[in-house]
């Protein structure tokens, strides 16, 4: 009796050991602290230690079973192991440390992958178990505090992202005349988020199946934080391009991530209702990106200049503020865990344990019920194919980080070749022709809505303009704005340009001998085929791009305002205009979203789809209608409430669709598709802008009636667990 004593007290105190080491491990992978985990560990290793040793103290085990598997085999003299992966015997048994990723001590040298000899088969039959029993436990752990609380955290990664879409065309009327940009410069700086945006979407998707979804989207946050913060700073047009495309890259990430990091935290019938909600951030990013831009970037005196150098105007700091939402999203998420499925997927029962407990704790003691204990004592773990091992420590470490960089590469191309194949290969390609049809009809439209009303304000304004020809002025001194005007064949001799502001005017093969220029500001200003003889331009911003096969004689520049300037005196009602459709247009879609919350567990997320997408495919007949700028507006806001319960369903599908192995590199890739249809349609669709208005408006709803019909033939997920 004293010798089992003794034992026991020895196991005690080596489980407690053990408690303070896994403590330690989990605060740092888990980012919380688990002082009731550890010591509910130690409580249950004793329970186990009585229970094994029934005959001389006989007594009742803990109440809700244990901490692990019951046919878990424990090493006595080592403290025990925790068995954290299913499917091991005793031959395979999982040795303390393990979850953190240390390899076996017999593992043979050199050798990358260690075959356990785990069929396909068998790891499904394990998904399938794990997706049911995961489905029973989300149900215990309700949806509360925890959950809300992450909404908020990845809502702010999905503002982000919403921002994004609208920076460039908020800066691009002050970033061209800034950096002097041309037409083909400027069509490209419009496209290029949207290329950063695919390639980010197929990394960063791909990626979060094999790093974790939390860490994947800090990493793409970051990288989109710090190249928005750069743009703000460069001078250069290629370098601003540069950024903006890294930015881009990194951004383009969000969308996958959070759909799928946030699905696996909600119950059956929580998932579509609340991943809906979610969508609606995507909305408070383009408010909040309209709302900022209409605050700075009129403000022309938010700026400072360092010499002729280095200029730093009010669009910078437009760009910086647009960055925020990216910022607070990195904050936040760092006190958010990895998604327990994911981690329950790789064979870590421990850390998916252990999260899976704080949501539950998090929940009960929000509602009032902090005794109630979380039942749960072990779940379901996929059996692994193939385990990462070291290489030994002969070995370089350039080449272990290749021979690992070799088997991510791997891991995720064959992810990707298991999108295609015959079990999911007709739903990808179902899902690939809705989302580009949808894609190049939506982004196509919002993007030819605004250059359709811009293209009427210049009719408008080019039916104003003034022409003047041959006419000669003398000795005259103009002080006063010269606007909207076209002088051809004229001749100006001895006259003076004082301290004037010159907007839209045009020269043509005109003469000005001996005339004097001081303090010249312009915008949109040419001078084409004309002839200066003893002239003398000082602290002017004319320079060689507004003289068009023009001759200077004897004429000289003093003081001259090298490169592209911001014009200072731009109508501040062109600014609001542009900023004010697009705070109307992004936020006429909070009806389509609240509708589609409230319904999208009612009626399904087929009939949300293909319903949504056939009404706004009837919206796109009456553009047609829209021949002034309020008629236009006000049907930019009804096709953009109709469309975005489709969108909605049609993220709620994609997550549901694919397992959780595969879920983010499915995503990723369909956005990535997105994007690319996008820049087709803004590109095609921009071309008609003045030539037709039936050729888009065809396009548009042809996209979304194929889109519509595709719908209907992709299975229903509606009441499903998720796999």
């Amino acid at each position: 009796m004293e010798e089992n004593y003794q034992n026991r007290t020895a196991f005690i105190k080596g489980a407690k050991d053990i408690a303070k080491e896994v403590k330690r491990q989990a605060s740092k992978k888990v980012g919380r602290s688990v002082d009731r985990v550890s010591d509910e560990y130690a409580k249950r290793s004793y329970s186990r230690f009585e229970e094994d040793d029934d005959d001389d103290y006989p007594m009742q085990g803990s109440q809700d079973g244990g901490y692990y598997r019951g046919d878990s085999q424990a090493n006595d003299d080592e403290g025990g192991h925790s068995d954290s992966t299913e499917g091991h015997d005793e031959d395979d048994e999982i040795y303390e440390g393990e979850y953190q990723g240390i390899p076996r001590a017999d593992s043979g040298k050199g050798s990358l992958f260690t075959d356990i000899g785990v069929s396909e088969a068998e790891r499904r039959k394990d998904q399938e178990e794990l997706a049911q029993q995961y489905e029973t436990i989300l149900q215990e752990c309700g949806h509360g505090k925890f959950q809300w609380s992450l909404y908020f955290v990845l809502g702010l990664a999905l503002m982000a992202d919403g921002v994004e879409i609208f920076v460039v065309g908020f800066v691009l009327p002050s970033a061209e005349k800034d950096m002097c940009l041309s037409e083909p410069s400027k069509s490209m700086l419009g496209l290029i988020v949207y290329f950063g945006m695919m390639v980010g979407a197929f990394l960063w998707g791909a990626l979060a199946d094999r790093i974790g979804r939390r860490q994947a989207l800090l990493i793409s946050l970051s990288i989109n934080s710090i190249f928005s913060f750069f743009s703000s700073f460069v001078q250069g047009y290629s370098t601003f391009l540069f950024c903006r495309l890294l930015s881009g890259v990194g951004i383009g990430g969000s969308i996958p991530i959070v759909f799928s990091y946030y699905s696996e935290f909600l119950a059956q019938e929580k998932r579509g209702e609340h991943l809906s909600w979610l969508c609606m951030f995507w909305m408070i990013g383009g408010i909040y990106a309209s709302a900022m831009a209409w605050a700075i970037i009129p403000h022309y005196g938010w700026s400072f200049q360092m010499g002729s150098a280095y200029q730093f105007h009010s669009w910078r700091v437009f760009v910086l503020v647009a960055a925020f939402p990216s910022v607070a999203a990195i904050a936040a998420l760092n006190t958010m865990p990895e998604s327990p499925r994911f981690y329950l997927e790789n064979g870590k029962h421990d850390e998916g344990w252990m999260i899976l407990k704080q949501v539950h704790d998090t929940n009960m003691r929000a509602k009032g019920y902090p005794e109630k204990v979380f039942s749960v004592t072990t779940i379901k773990t996929v059996k692994q194919m193939d385990e990462l091992v070291d290489t030994g420590t002969d070995t370089p470490m350039w080449q272990r980080y290749r021979l690992k960089l070799t088997s991510l590469s791997q891991q995720i191309r064959n992810n990707i070749v298991a999108c295609f194949s015959p079990e999911y290969k007709r739903t990808t390609f179902m899902l690939m022709a809705v989302w580009f049809s949808m894609s190049f009809s939506y982004y196509g439209l919002t993007v030819w809505f605004p250059d359709m009303i811009k293209y009427i304000q210049k009719q408008e304004y080019e039916s104003r303009t003034l022409t003047f020809t041959k006419e000669r002025v003398e000795h005259v001194t103009f002080n006063f704005t010269l606007e909207n005007q076209i002088h051809r064949e004229g001749h100006y001799f001895n006259d003076k340009f004082l301290n004037l502001k010159m907007k839209s005017m045009i020269f043509e093969d005109s003469v000005f001998e001996e005339c004097y220029f001081e303090d010249i500001t312009s915008t949109h200003t040419t001078f084409k085929n004309c002839t200066f003889i003893a002239s003398l331009f000082y602290n002017t911003d004319l320079f060689k791009y507004r003289f068009v096969n023009c001759k200077l004689l004897n004429s000289s520049f003093i003081h001259n305002k090298e490169g592209c300037m911001l014009d200072f005196s731009d109508d501040f009602n062109n600014a609001y205009m542009i900023y004010f459709v697009n705070f109307l247009g992004t936020l006429a879609v909070l009806p389509g979203n609240i509708i589609s919350a409230l319904l999208m567990d009612k009626i399904g997320r087929l009939r949300m789809l293909a319903g949504s997408s056939v009404i706004s495919c009837v919206s796109c007949f009456f553009l047609s209608f829209g021949n002034t700028e309020s008629g236009m507006i006000a049907l930019l806001c009804l096709f953009g409430g109709i469309s975005i319960a489709s969108w909605n369903a049609l993220d709620v599908l994609t997550v549901e669709l694919y397992p959780s192995d595969k879920r983010t590199t499915a995503f990723g890739f369909l956005n990535a598709l997105c994007k690319l249809a996008a820049v087709l349609g803004i590109s095609i669709f921009q071309s008609f802008v003045g030539i037709t208005k039936a050729v888009p408006i065809l396009f548009a709803a042809g996209a979304l009636a194929a889109g519509s019909f595709l719908a209907t033939k992709l299975p229903e997920t509606r009441g499903q667990v998720l796999q």
